[in-house]
């Protein structure tokens, strides 16, 4: 059953990630820039500005690279005015997409999420269409082999809402969103590093995809995400790699 491999998902979604990181770099100092902008310079006060820093440095950037666009964001020089825009959709067999935005151009956004929808099989939704899909949480996966007591312990002592773990191991934190930052300290403090963290919109049910229907799928997720003014993509679809 490795094509249901929850863990083989989770490597094949972060090599993807690292593929594009060059292009993540330029979408993560735009919410840095934003964040600081809205909420000022100092990630200890400013908890959006926080959640992007830990975005910036779990994909390797350099930290001059953040102190350049935090700077930039609560610096007076004129710069593009970025708003942040959510839509919702969605792909192929009826999997759910909610589509995290920042852009200063609304007509050119929505012009092009809907355009790569439609051309490839999704379509744009009404607000609200999917949203009630995914809860917005903290979230912590962990590798397979992680103390499954000591990832328990600091949990719960930390504001965590659930713990699980799979048959292969993998144990999977959630938290409220405002717990996030101590929950990720409490982690850090105690050597546990998460292979993947966040603050997300965590699909509550799952569309399972395989062949034709799972490549056409990561091909429209792929395509988003390649979209200049897309942050984020979540999607209630797990599609099964191949053998």
């Amino acid at each position: 059953m490795a094509g249901h491999s929850k863990w083989a998902n989770i490597q094949h979604r972060k090599g993807r990630q690292d593929a594009k990181r060059g292009k993540l770099w330029t979408k993560i100092i735009r919410e840095i820039t934003v964040a600081a902008r809205a909420g000022g310079p100092d990630p200890d006060a400013n908890p959006a500005l926080r959640l992007a820093w830990d975005k910036a440095t779990s994909a390797n950037m350099p930290k001059d690279n953040i102190l350049r666009a935090i700077q930039r964001g609560a610096g007076t020089e004129d710069g593009a005015n970025y708003e942040e825009i959510r839509y919702e959709g969605y792909g192929i067999g009826g999997a759910a997409l909610i589509i995290d935005c920042m852009t200063d151009n609304r007509q050119r956004t929505v012009s092009e999420v809907r355009h790569t929808l439609a051309k490839h099989g999704g379509n744009l939704g009404q607000d609200g269409s999917v949203v009630f899909m995914f809860k917005h949480c903290g979230q912590f996966i962990f590798a397979p082999g992680t103390s499954e007591e000591q990832v328990m312990e600091i949990a719960l002592d930390n504001g965590a809402d659930d713990v699980q773990t799979d048959e292969e191991g993998v144990i999977e934190v959630t938290c409220e969103p405002g717990d996030y930052a101590g929950l990720k300290q409490a982690f850090d403090a105690a050597g546990l590093t998460a292979e993947i963290h966040g603050v997300v919109m965590k699909a509550l049910s799952k569309v399972q995809l395989a062949g034709e229907d799972a490549e056409r799928m990561q091909k429209i997720i792929d395509l988003l995400e390649d979209l200049d003014d897309v942050q984020e993509v979540y999607t209630t679809a797990v599609m099964d790699e191949a053998e």
